[in-house]
């Protein structure tokens, strides 16, 4: 092994060296053939991160570096790799090589893979594992997507009231290598209810001969299985949990959702968040950018033409109006300013809001307390920049006070409707049961922009009327 890779591979035992750099030195032992190298680099380094370096070699490489990891090491990667990689390597793995990669994968990790591939393929890897296995993938398969029960992993460590401190410790102890967690041990009845929880803590600290209902909390905390996996990682945020229960509707213990997998679901959830503030149509939000132009392209011209459409309500206002602009040709000077202000004001509540509803803050203060507060903002927001907007508006119209006024009596009404708008239409999407962050800042500014424009300039009318000019 040269120098280099025993550098690389020293640093990566160490936590230093970046995934980055290991890719190049891995891309350049496998393209030398140099594979007794490519075994040390890879042996101290971790599997998330020989996970990310695999998935950033060339196609026609990764088969191969994968096949050089260690068999139980394989499972551990694979199970990190992104789901476009997985999908490249079933395809490039001999038979046997997958059936015996899929069935070594966690239940959990198994289902979001089946997720990700064709019906056909899903089939047919349904049909070749065994028994056991495949009634436990059918079992997560037939719970509905981002719920507790498809989130959930099968491998957990269930104990009885009567047996001993010393009896669960053999069993833990017999147990541990195939489970995904033992931190937290989960007591049943005969029937699999849930009737107890302890940590390993409480366990390794116990009289040995102490039986585990003298032992055990009968207070659990638990998710069913269709409950909503955002709802489930705000259970196991609030309790600062490793992991948590998950029962059936006859509260049987059938899995448990663990924090990892939390941590997946709260990216995947802020991604989807974002792309609908941005009123970027949700895909498969992970591979955004590796999308080609095409399909980048229609995500985003379905919102675009749809506020295409709607801004065009704007342009429908100005034309009715014409009249007004004819007469003060200046007043379409200040059009962009009115409307822009609007637009950033009701983005700024709906970004409050929608996040207050995400981490249930506004649940907390009401609805109506809700909007009543981002109204008042708005009011205030517009009375504190009316005071710069009239003396530079009279500035720049050759002191036109008219105008002027027009301009800094409408930007109170606009951002205080605006700010009204960003609170009360997130909090009736949600009402409604839909995405709240589908009333995102985009739809939030052309709405506003159609009000504004008409507050505007009803607004400059009735004041032209009341003080024509001499």
């Amino acid at each position: 092994m040269s120098e280099a890779t025993a550098a690389a591979g020293k640093s990566a035992a160490n936590g230093a060296a970046l995934p980055e750099v290991v890719a190049q030195q891995l891309k350049g032992l496998l393209e030398s053939g140099n594979y007794d190298a490519v075994k040390l680099l890879l042996e101290p380094v971790q599997e998330v991160d020989t996970a990310e370096a695999i998935g950033s070699l060339p196609k026609t490489l990764q088969a191969l570096a994968f096949r050089l990891l260690p068999k139980d090491e394989a499972i551990e990667v694979y199970e990190y790799l992104d789901p476009s990689v997985q999908q490249t390597l079933l395809e490039r793995l001999r038979s046997g090589e997958v059936l015996e990669l899929v069935e070594e994968m966690s239940p959990d990790d198994r289902v979001r893979l089946f997720d990700e591939l064709p019906a056909k393929v899903v089939r047919r890897l349904l049909a070749e594992l065994s028994p056991a296995e495949r009634r436990v993938t059918a079992q997560l398969l037939g719970y509905e997507p981002e719920t507790a029960g498809r989130l959930m992993t099968t491998e957990f460590i269930d104990l009885k009231e009567f047996h001993s401190v010393a009896q669960a410790l053999a069993i833990v102890r017999r147990r541990a290598r195939d489970t995904e967690t033992i931190y937290a041990l989960y007591v049943t009845d005969a029937s699999r209810h849930l009737t107890g929880i302890l940590s390993l803590r409480d366990l390794v600290v116990a009289d040995p001969e102490e039986r585990l209902g003298d032992v055990m909390t009968r207070e659990v905390v638990s998710v069913g299985t269709d409950t909503d996996q955002e709802e489930v990682a705000r259970v196991i945020q609030r309790y600062d949990f490793l992991a948590v229960p998950v029962v059936d509707r006859e509260q049987r213990l059938v899995g448990i959702v663990t924090v990892d997998d939390v941590i997946d679901v709260i990216q995947q959830e802020a991604t989807r968040d974002l792309y609908a503030a941005g009123a970027v149509q949700a895909g498969d939000e992970d591979d955004y950018f590796q999308s080609n132009l095409f399909t980048v392209a229609r995500r985003r011209v379905v919102w675009l033409l749809v506020l295409l459409l709607a801004n065009s309500g704007t342009a429908a206002v100005i034309a009715s109006m014409d009249g007004v602009l004819h007469k003060v040709v200046v007043l379409a000077a200040f059009i962009p300013l009115l409307i822009g202000t609007g637009g950033n004001v009701g983005a700024q509540s709906s970004t409050v809001v929608i996040r207050g509803l995400s981490t249930q803050r506004i649940q907390s203060l009401g609805v109506v307390q809700a909007i009543w507060r981002e109204a008042v903002a708005g009011a205030l927001l517009g009375l504190l920049m009316m005071l710069v907007v009239i003396p530079w508006s009279a500035y720049v119209s050759g002191g036109n006070w008219l105008v002027a006024g027009a301009a800094g009596f409408s930007l109170v009404a606009i951002t205080t409707l605006a700010a009204t708008a960003g609170a009360a239409l997130p909090l009736l999407f949600d009402r409604l049961g839909l995405d709240p962050a589908l009333m995102s800042a985009p739809f939030i500014a052309t709405a506003t922009d159609v009000a504004g424009v008409f507050i505007y300039l009803q607004t400059a009318s009735w004041l032209l009327t009341r003080f024509p000019a001499s």
